[in-house]
């Protein structure tokens, strides 16, 4: 590949860790999802690059005289700007959990991009000479598609790249090569923690391709594994619901909808995943108060919902027609008034708790004759 192809935002960061780097070695490579994004012609988030032929005490030095900050010191991890800089190590496992490796370092770049999780993901690119190392297949499986894993030994022993092929499955729009799947399929995902699980599907949630995550999470049975539900027959009703309303997410609440809309469904409490997977409070709060409505959404409908929330804050509100629906109610922002004056109340003598309970009386008065 032709290093100018990489755009102008991180095109000076990479000429900058040439003549960094020139001095030591001349094996220096992006690595990574970096180099998988750069064929696919997807915009970089940030770079990482793998050092060879430099001791690490001279590495440590390198990177502290130039400001780089340590992320993982004793991976010797450094990040200065967009990107990180690592020197190549391989993982053995010697412990319970995707977090339970050895990690040593390794001068072979065939041994070192072999500890990556899928062949697309372990493709490596020489900074200085263009230069593609591809070990693993990982360009036809671009060409293809497709997402394989490397070495079957070595998969097995880290349960989070299970949800990982699945995500990448979701944000690429890639097939599952079906021997990956097969093996996917026997893992245990126990030792995963809940936290981890939850980012995981957050990711998944947002990507552009979410019927393939869907269909990989039912193949998996990850909605049984992660989630302890049963989906069963009911799982294309699930994700037509999920596809059809996707357009209309609103995008500062785009991870709620997913366990709104499963959830619901399937005859699931939501709050209770939530609990279970250790999410963070705001999942609590937001999901206090969020009604679920099947069929016909009346103008008494949504102005029900609205005596607590604006329908902005409902995640109903993603069904066909609902957002300019309550935009003409005059609840999208804000919650229904009615025209019900608080001082009013008072002036009738109700005092204290006794004011909020009669002005909602009020309200549903209001919306009961409502035409």
């Amino acid at each position: 590949m032709n290093l100018e192809a990489i755009s102008s935002e991180y095109r000076e960061e990479i000429n900058h860790a040439i003549t960094l780097l020139r001095p030591y070695t001349k094996r220096a490579y992006i690595v990574g999802g970096s180099v998988r994004d750069l064929y696919l012609g997807i915009g970089l988030h940030d770079i990482d690059i793998e050092v060879y032929d430099i001791e690490p005490s001279a590495f440590d030095t390198l990177m502290q005289r130039i400001g780089a900050v340590g992320v993982g010191k004793s991976f010797f991890v450094y990040k200065l700007g967009k990107i990180d800089f690592a020197l190549p190590r391989v993982e053995r496992k010697a412990g319970f959990g995707h977090t339970g490796f050895d990690v040593v370092l390794c001068e072979d770049e065939k041994e070192a991009s072999k500890r990556r999780d899928f062949s697309m993901n372990a493709m490596m690119l020489n900074i200085f000479s263009g230069d593609l190392l591809d070990f693993w297949g990982g360009l036809q499986s671009l060409k293809a598609q497709e997402i394989s894993l490397i070495d079957e030994k070595s998969f097995k022993e880290d349960s989070l790249r299970v949800l990982r092929a699945v995500q990448f499955s979701a944000r690429l729009g890639f097939k599952i090569e079906a021997k990956t799947l097969e093996v996917m399929r026997l893992i245990d995902l126990s030792d995963l923690s809940q936290t981890r699980i939850l980012w995981e599907f957050e990711k998944l949630f947002k990507a552009s391709f979410l019927h393939y995550g869907l269909y990989y999470m039912y193949q998996l049975a990850l909605f049984e594994k992660c989630l302890n539900c049963k989906v069963e027959n009911r799982f294309f009703k699930v994700a037509r619901s999920l596809l059809r309303c996707k357009k209309n997410f609103e995008e500062d609440i785009y991870s709620y909808y997913f366990f709104y809309i499963v959830a619901n469904f399937l005859g699931h409490n939501p709050l209770e995943w939530f609990k279970a997977l250790q999410a963070p409070n705001h999942y609590l709060s937001f999901f206090k108060y969020q009604p679920f409505l099947e069929g016909e959404l009346t103008d008494q409908a949504l102005l029900h919902i609205a005596l607590d929330i604006p329908l902005k804050n409902w995640l109903g509100h993603c069904k066909k027609g609902v957002k300019e629906h309550a935009k003409a109610l005059g609840v999208w922002e804000s919650v229904f008034i009615g025209g019900i004056d608080v001082q009013e109340v008072i002036r009738d003598g109700f005092t204290h708790a006794a004011i909020a309970k009669e002005l909602r009386r009020r309200k549903m008065e209001k919306i009961a004759q409502w035409k």
